[in-house]
């Protein structure tokens, strides 16, 4: 099992940057890729971004150029830097990550998630 826990939320203004952070803990097998998604009010979860075990990235268009994700699955740590941040990008950000076992089977887990608000 492997707990994930995301920091750096909080309120910023229009414009603004905010580093997130996710950092795993416990054992797994091998640890495919890690990313963030986000949930704003009355919407579905959202893929924002994902970097993978060969350092692979890959961003939902929303955030391209503005969102840069970086990480280490060998050590279950990822971040998520966001900058010209706007009222859209307001949600609950979750870190996710997809481990594979032996046999094939991919096993998700995900953090409790981290609250991001963009107003003036």
């Amino acid at each position: 099992q492997v707990q994930l826990v995301e920091s750096g939320g909080g309120l910023v203004q229009p414009g603004g940057s905010l580093t997130l952070s996710c950092t795993g803990s416990g054992t797994t097998f091998f640890i495919t890729y890690m990313g963030w998604y986000r949930q704003a009010p009355g919407k579905q979860r959202e893929l924002v971004a994902t970097v993978s075990a060969n350092g692979k990235t890959n961003y939902a268009d929303s955030v391209k150029g503005r969102f840069t994700i970086s990480g280490d699955t060998n050590t279950k740590v990822t971040y998520l830097q966001m900058n010209s941040l706007n009222r859209e990008d307001t949600a609950v950000y979750y870190c996710n990550a997809g481990s594979v076992n032996p046999s094939g089977d991919t096993s998700w887990y995900w953090g409790q998630g981290t609250q991001v608000t963009v107003s003036s």
